[in-house]
């Protein structure tokens, strides 16, 4: 029997251990992309997601503020970073796979669809290059304790379809762009080569999975005749647990589809910015 692209999503999402998430994540992708470079639209379909992803035993999730700190300048701190790195991009597979099955009785053009599929894949394929990272090191993801609170997101916005696009893509994919040009820096002092060049392949096809955000949520605003800013400030201040965090990268948010008034109006130490909706 064929599966329903929400059949192929759930899947993944009842998958735990990680390399062979992302390894089902490409497959059901290639999948899908083949059949549509044969001009055909397969099914999506309305296959129930679990509330919380299958994962392994490791690594041990603890709370934010009990994940152990350690300096970048060490061997064992970017490891501890390409760690970290490596779990946001494992929940990014699920996210993404997530938001194709979950709010799948909402009809959207076929073109939501190849957006969400692709931005699977690539989490999926830069999942496993922070796995690569970390064997070369000599470690392995699920050898460090892990954030918790990476799933919250999908929690909170499990019912509301334009809350999980502002959150998810347009919040904390958003943060990535913010961040990442830092940790590439500290790899590229560190002479890791490896490292870097995963980093930036991260960096550079994270602002198209920012962009799906915005198109998408833009199209919904559209279709209900709704102002995208003040929807979007609405929805951030319900769903996301504490103000933005500046330094933002502007032109890389731009790129995405993401103009300043957008976020600067919910930034730390800006007064406005966290009034209750």
């Amino acid at each position: 029997m064929t599966l329903t692209l929400s059949d192929m999503a759930v899947e993944v999402l009842s998958t735990a251990d990680g390399r062979e998430k992302a390894r089902v994540s490409r497959a059901h992708a290639a999948t899908w992309f083949a059949a549509r470079a044969e001009g055909d639209m397969p099914e999506v379909g309305n296959a129930l997601p679990p509330d919380f992803p299958a994962r392994p035993d490791a690594p041990e999730l603890l709370s934010p503020r009990d994940v152990p700190r350690r300096r970048p300048g060490t061997p064992e701190g970017r490891n501890a970073l390409l760690h970290a790195v490596a779990h946001i991009e494992l929940n990014a597979v699920d996210l993404h796979w997530d938001i194709i099955a979950r709010f799948s009785d909402v009809k959207m053009p076929d073109g939501y669809y190849d957006d969400w599929v692709k931005a699977a894949d690539e989490e999926s394929k830069h999942f496993n290059l922070m796995c690569d990272c970390l064997e070369a090191s000599g470690s392995q993801y699920g050898a460090m304790p892990a954030h918790a609170g990476m799933w919250r997101a999908a929690e909170d916005t499990a019912d509301d379809f334009m809350g999980r696009l502002a959150v998810v893509p347009m919040v904390l994919e958003a943060r990535g762009l913010d961040v990442t040009p830092g940790m590439i820096d500290i790899f590229r002092k560190a002479k890791d080569d490896q490292a870097v060049a995963a980093l930036e392949t991260i960096y550079a096809e994270e602002v198209a999975h920012v962009a799906y955000g915005s198109k998408w949520f833009h199209f919904l605003c559209g279709r209900h005749d709704l102002d995208p800013k003040t929807v979007f400030h609405d929805l951030v201040r319900r769903y996301f647990h504490g103000p933005l965090k500046p330094p933002f990268n502007e032109e890389k948010r731009a790129e995405a589809g993401l103009p300043p008034d957008f976020y600067w109006p919910l930034a730390v130490g800006n007064p406005a910015g966290r009034d209750a909706p």
